[in-house]
């Protein structure tokens, strides 16, 4: 599950992850079915935090970005 989490986490394809993404992949790899809570809690457990902002949007363009800082001015 760390792993999981880690690299959904780092992935830029779908911004972020939630706790039903969680869940799914928990019930698809062990067969168990936990609550929102549980996740948050098992989360904690491993170190995770779960209050986070969100990087980059997915549709994020750097270029976009400069043009519009240089233009804002």
């Amino acid at each position: 599950m760390c792993q999981f989490v880690t690299d959904a986490t780092h992935s830029t394809k779908d911004g972020r992850l939630i706790a039903d993404d969680i869940q799914h992949f928990i019930a698809l790899q062990c067969g168990v079915s936990y609550s929102h809570s549980h996740v948050y809690w098992l989360l904690h457990k491993l170190g995770f935090s779960w209050i986070t902002s969100r990087s980059m949007h997915p549709q994020q363009s750097a270029e976009a970005q400069e043009t519009f800082k240089k233009t804002a001015k």
